[in-house]
């Protein structure tokens, strides 16, 4: 614990739904919720206006449509988070070499090693400067805590939400977490909250009460003697400029059960390549491929093999995990597959120890139990990320609410007639997906509200303007392309 609430930590409130919300002002005010548009979609976030209807982070998509029927349901856009995501990092860089970043809207800064601050004055001020900051280059807001541990930082930015800033002054952490739930403490998930309640433990405070003696008898030694310091405030945990990769890894969900083995072994095949290119992405080669299949009945294996050396060769993860396949069954049929490598280097082994020759099946075939459904991260970072787009991957041409074919209420802007009535049905090839960025030859750039029946709906607007008025096209207009996002600061319309 330091002396002075120098740890501070960032956190971007709503991050992919406010994202969405600056770059589609007709969105600005509404109930937005990004996440997989299929059947079997989950929401990765929901903007404010959501949330108050119940929406919430790793949802599936279906029940939040019915508690928030006139909700925009977006597809996530990774590309443009992780764009607004690196101007806000070299924000917290300018502050300090120390900057610990825990998803691509999360993050600790170390003040003291950047030498900002010193004390509680300087923190807060340097604290209120960084929300100015990102709210002029990014449209956006963000939440920030300041305290002398980054346990304490991260609290004080989740109860200064949205778009505040709290500082711990250090001595006042008892006082102030001993009335919170037990679930507010880092590691307190719902399976040990529920143990607790049960327990009659429910506060803060009243795990300090219960003293450690007790608290390690109930969940184990070290979880108890942890739970205890937490309790206290008490945390020293440096902040880490650097955390390497533990693994990468790509899953998908899918609309409907897969019974077909010949398209299970594709479609395994062709998640063993997205996750190479990642991998290679990275800059990493790994030594041990995952394979994961989530069954019919929401039971899980997850299967591995080590290789004798780091690869990043697409045809040796292909066939390991062709191989891993081989060893599970599917019958009944598979809603989840994912690949993914661990054992993580900087370097590729030659290929003649990486090959399958050389694999040493590691035999591991663990079964996660029924609970385990389907969901995106709660938590919008890159771990979560890579979750969405899985789940994004199922949903094809769902439409966004509040378009006309929604059937919801509408936002701001007239809609126009079809422009083509009568036109023959086009190629079921081009596809347009709600939330999706779009230019028009005429109309230039916009966004896909929905599509459907050889339509596609686009909204005109863009970053900083009024507004839009909607139009409906065939979904192989030649004159309608898919388009890169726009930057949310810096172009006017």
């Amino acid at each position: 614990m330091r002396a002075a609430p120098t740890i501070l930590h960032l956190d971007m409130d709503a991050f992919y739904a406010s994202v969405e919300q600056a770059s589609k002002p007709s969105l600005r005010g509404k109930a937005v919720i990004v996440g997989g548009l299929g059947p079997r979609g989950v929401v990765a976030t929901a903007s404010y206006e959501a949330r108050r209807f119940g929406v919430h982070s790793a949802m599936p998509m279906g029940q939040a449509r019915r508690l928030c029927p006139n909700g925009a349901c977006l597809i996530p856009r990774f590309s443009l988070y992780r764009q607004v995501s690196d101007v806000v990092m070299a924000m917290l860089r300018e502050l300090s070499p120390l900057v610990e970043p825990l998803s691509l809207d999360e993050a600790f800064v170390d003040l003291e090693a950047g030498g900002v601050a010193f004390d509680a004055r300087t923190a807060r001020e340097t604290g209120e400067r960084l929300r100015a900051d990102i709210r002029a280059a990014t449209g956006l807001s963000g939440s920030v805590g300041l305290a002398g541990s980054k346990m304490l930082a991260k609290v004080a930015s989740e109860e200064a939400k949205p778009a505040g800033l709290l500082l711990i002054e250090p001595g006042t952490e008892r006082e102030l977490l001993a009335p919170m739930s037990v679930r507010t403490l880092p590691g307190v998930g719902p399976a040990t909250g529920e143990h607790l309640r049960r327990a009659g433990i429910t506060l803060v405070g009243e795990l300090v009460e219960a003293g450690e003696d007790e608290l390690v008898r109930m969940v184990g030694r070290s979880a108890g003697a942890g739970l205890y310091r937490m309790a206290l405030g008490l945390d020293d945990r440096p902040v880490v400029a650097e955390r390497d990769a533990k693994s990468v890894s790509v899953e998908d969900t899918f609309d409907v059960d897969l019974h077909d083995r010949v398209r299970i072994r594709g479609e395994v095949q062709r998640l063993a390549d997205r996750c190479v290119r990642r991998l290679r992405g990275s800059g990493h080669s790994g030594r041990t491929i995952v394979l994961k299949v989530r069954r019919y009945d929401f039971s899980t294996l997850t299967r591995s093999e080590t290789l004798r050396g780091p690869t990043d060769d697409p045809a040796v993860v292909r066939e390991a995990a062709a191989r891993l396949l081989e060893g599970v069954d599917t019958t009944g049929g598979v809603r989840l597959l994912g690949v993914g490598v661990t054992g993580l280097a900087d370097y590729t082994q030659e290929d003649l120890f990486a090959q399958s020759l050389a694999a040493e099946p590691d035999g591991a075939d663990r079964a996660e139990g029924a609970d385990g459904a389907d969901r995106a991260d709660g938590a919008e970072g890159a771990a979560g990320a890579d979750a969405a787009e899985g789940a994004a991957g199922s949903g094809a041409e769902a439409v966004a609410a509040g378009t006309p074919e929604a059937g919801a209420e509408g936002t701001t802007g007239a809609h126009e007639a079809l422009e083509t009535p009568g036109e023959p049905e086009p190629s079921p090839e081009r596809r347009w997906t709600a939330g999706s960025d779009v230019r028009h030859a005429v109309y230039g750039p916009g966004w896909v509200q929905g599509s459907g029946v050889g339509r596609v709906t686009v909204r005109f607007e863009q970053p900083g303007s009024e507004p839009g008025r909607v139009r409906t096209f065939r979904v192989d207009d030649p004159e309608l392309e898919p388009s890169d996002p726009l930057p949310l600061v810096g172009e006017g319309p």
